[in-house]
């Protein structure tokens, strides 16, 4: 996790926190294969994105439409709370639309919106994740409402 997360009532292992702090990396980074060392193998991302396979293997061509449609991508976050196999994190996403993201061609125009997850984990890995975020804030911060 990056210095400026939040981590109270911590109860997580070092293994665990790398899990997570490796999936936000992915996409900080550009690079899918960190997934390998967040998320297990049948990993289940509630919900799925429009077009999205199942799986590990079916996030990592997400990465790459997310620096296809945002530049200078940063999910970063600001608070984790955990204990034993169950963590919440809440994060910032933010960046610049340069490219056509759920129907809206580009705009040019930066953005940044709340996201806020719960990981369940087993054996240094996360299994299952529930995730919400603001995607109609995003819309009006790209104008696109």
């Amino acid at each position: 996790m990056p210095d400026s997360a939040v981590m109270q009532d911590n109860d997580l292992t070092a293994e665990q926190r790398r899990a997570i702090a490796s999936l936000y990396q992915a996409f900080n980074t550009g690079d899918p294969d960190l997934l390998d060392e967040a998320l297990a193998k049948d990993w289940r991302d509630i919900p799925l994105a429009p077009g999205q396979q199942p799986g590990r293997e079916g996030m990592k061509p997400m990465v790459q439409a997310f620096l296809a449609a945002i530049a200078e991508l940063r999910i970063t976050p600001q608070a984790v709370v955990g204990s034993r196999d169950r963590a919440a994190v809440r994060l910032v996403l933010s960046g610049r639309h340069v490219g056509e993201w759920m129907g809206v061609p580009a705009t040019g125009r930066t953005f940044e919106i709340a996201m806020h997850e719960m990981h369940h984990l087993q054996g240094g890995r996360i299994t299952h994740t529930w995730h919400i975020e603001d995607w109609a804030s995003w819309r009006e911060q790209v104008g696109a409402t």
